[in-house]
């Protein structure tokens, strides 16, 4: 920074010596009548003006010996003097524990999976316990290294050749990871991974939190094993809370400038924290998730990146709140010059994640009326995004996650508490459009009505704090894709047969291609909702798209899946009166409906149509009528 020309120690005392006399004169006039000179009259207010004076020329001269001079913000250096040029080097980030020597055929070597064919009675047994415990293959784990390598660095070369710079230097972060009842192998090998793998400058902490673990080894042998591994600590919450509130006790206790979220059963790749870290640093409002690969819960396989990937997913959200995947819009790809740009996601999986610990207090962490899990990434997802901040998948950051099928703990208040979190999260964010999820969910409307769901005012307040945006801004800005449903739908809920009072049910996993079926009516939505849209559309609209078609034969089913065969044209419903069982059709002759007072003649539960009688008006299926002699739920277009 330019400094302004020192003066000689001889002027500067003469300078003082005349400022010094110029001060005794004025105090000596003051001695006298204040009328004899206009000029001295006021003299308390003079003697402020003049020790004003002094003090001024006392700061100007410390500005003259030697004290920087502020320059305009055009002339402010680029470099910060506090922190040296150029960019990190392998030796600036080695990591904390140096990984050990691995024997190449040993089990899970360089992210191999693990199979063991021909197991023993005791080996099948312990399979089977550890299966049933833990919903992985708890088995091939325990026989793979806690220190296990993921072999060699198969990101992209630009991932792979990156630097960071050190000025401003990549701050410091704080791990927290969260478990209860965890398996020992998956736990510690989630630690490791992150010792191995993070710069030890970086690096703050390691903050381990027991949600009131049940399981032996995970109390004193535990905290036994982590006194070696000196920045990693063990807090515990005395009851079983869930992770909402683990989450919450974590970050109370970190010192570290970055919050980084991680499951109890992961590993991290080679490189993975760096982009977190220098991303946050460019943008301190992003919330930045890794790029989450699978470890195969059977054989723990490590899924790694393929260096000519460029395709990415990002997150969504249906109707009914719950989180999923889609492939990123061409348009957004098209705006990411290579893999080091971030991927925008409307929505993040929640587990594993960093933020800024400032940003993270600013923005009202979680929401901690919410209870054990479930929700809370939807929740923070819309906060994120309609309070300033944004939501970014980071392609080089790569973290391996163990994905079960079904998880192993219970919910100590049922599940109700995830409709419970659902519903906080739609109240606070979601405007009139928590309609939408309330018409899909009985048990959340109920819970609505009857405001089963605690205090929102924290909430609430903390939104007109931030100024937040409305959730249809959401929609139009950062979801354009998404379907909105109607919001006043002509008609919507149940189709029932009331001769076999049964309804309409996609079943199980429909995702199309498979038959509709008909099942006892559970008046709770879900499988059994469907609207008759302002499009003249039959919709069931809660997870995909779906609409009713006809088909040539006759078998409701779900087809038209996108990929797998082509999507008909769409066929526009009216509705035929009278009330109060409306029946909807098409204006040809040849109308099919359902007989509503008799089983059909395959099974009770097929989908078989007939030519519409008015004569059945009051007993057919409420709501549903089609013009051939079958219909399917093809994708809607």
């Amino acid at each position: 920074m330019r400094l302004r020309r020192r003066i000689s120690p001889l002027k500067l005392t003469i300078l003082g010596g005349a400022l010094f006399m110029v001060v005794l004169v004025v105090l000596q006039k003051d001695v006298g009548s204040g009328a004899q000179d206009p000029w001295l009259k006021d003299l308390s207010d003079r003697k402020g003006r003049v020790m004003d004076m002094v003090r001024g020329a006392v700061n100007h001269f410390a500005f003259q010996i030697g004290a920087p001079q502020p320059q305009s913000e055009e002339q402010q250096p680029t470099i910060n003097q506090q922190c040296p040029p150029g960019f990190y080097t392998q030796t600036d980030l080695k990591p904390w524990i140096e990984r050990p020597q691995e024997d190449p055929n040993s089990p899970g070597a360089a992210g191999k999976g693990f199979q063991k064919d021909n197991l023993t009675p005791d080996e099948a047994k312990e399979k089977e316990e550890g299966m049933t415990r833990h919903c992985f293959n708890q088995f091939a784990s325990d026989r793979i290294s806690l220190h296990r390598s993921l072999g060699d660095d198969t990101r992209p070369p630009e991932c792979v050749e990156r630097k960071f710079r050190k000025c401003p230097p990549l701050p410091t972060t704080s791990v927290i990871i969260v478990f209860h009842n965890e398996a020992w192998s998956t736990l510690l090998r989630t630690v490791y991974s992150v010792l191995h793998t993070s710069p030890a400058i970086m690096l703050k902490e390691i903050i381990m939190v027991d949600d009131a673990s049940t399981a032996g080894h995970l109390h004193s042998q535990l905290d036994e094993y982590v006194k070696m591994l000196k920045i990693v600590k063990v807090v515990r919450q005395p009851e079983r809370k869930g992770l909402i509130t683990a989450r919450l006790l974590g970050a109370s206790q970190a010192q570290g400038e970055v919050l980084t979220f991680l499951d109890a059963h992961c590993e991290c790749f080679h490189g993975w924290l760096e982009p977190l870290l220098a991303r946050i640093v460019e943008e301190p409002t992003a919330v930045v998730s890794p790029d989450i690969t699978t470890i195969d819960l059977n054989n723990f396989q490590f899924n790694k990146p393929v260096s000519t990937a460029r395709a990415h997913n990002r997150g969504n959200f249906d109707w009914s709140l719950t989180f999923g995947w889609e492939a990123i819009p061409d348009y957004a790809q098209a705006k990411r010059r290579d893999e080091t740009y971030p991927v925008k996601t409307p929505t993040f999986a929640g587990g594993l994640f960093a933020i800024s610990k400032a940003y993270f207090e600013k923005i009202g962490t979680y929401d901690d009326q919410m209870e054990i899990w479930g929700g809370e990434n939807v929740e923070m997802s819309f906060r994120v995004w309609q309070c300033g901040g944004q939501l970014e998948i980071i392609p080089c950051s790569v973290v391996g996650h163990v994905f079960r099928t079904k998880s192993p703990h219970t919910f100590p208040k049922g599940t109700e508490v995830i409709t419970r979190n659902q519903v906080r999260l739609a109240e606070v964010w979601m405007d009139d459009y928590k309609l939408i999820y309330y018409r899909r969910n009985q048990n959340a409307a109920k819970m609505a009505r009857e405001k089963n769901y605690g205090d929102i005012s924290s909430r609430l307040n903390l939104r007109e704090t931030l100024q937040c945006k409305n959730f249809s801004w959401y929609l139009n800005n950062i979801y354009p894709e998404v379907f909105v449903p109607d919001l006043t739908p002509v008609q919507y809920g149940a189709l029932k047969n009331l001769g076999s009072q049964s309804c309409l049910d996609v079943g199980e996993n429909n995702n199309g291609g498979k038959p509709v079926i008909m099942y006892t009516c559970h008046n709770m939505g879900g499988n059994q909702y469907f609207e008759y849209t302002s499009h003249k559309e039959l919709r069931h609209n809660i997870g995909k798209q779906l609409c009713l078609h006809a088909s040539p034969y006759p078998q409701l089913t779900f087809t038209g899946t996108k990929g797998l065969s082509p999507t008909p044209e769409k066929q526009p419903h009216t509705i035929i009166p009278p009330p109060p069982n409306f029946t909807l059709g098409t204006a040809k002759s040849d109308e099919y409906c359902f007989p509503g007072n008799r089983q059909t003649q395959i099974r009770p539960s097929d989908c078989q149509m007939e030519k519409c009688d008015s004569s059945l008006q009051k007993t057919r299926l409420r709501g549903l009528c089609l013009e051939s002699s079958g219909g399917a739920l093809h994708h809607c277009i």
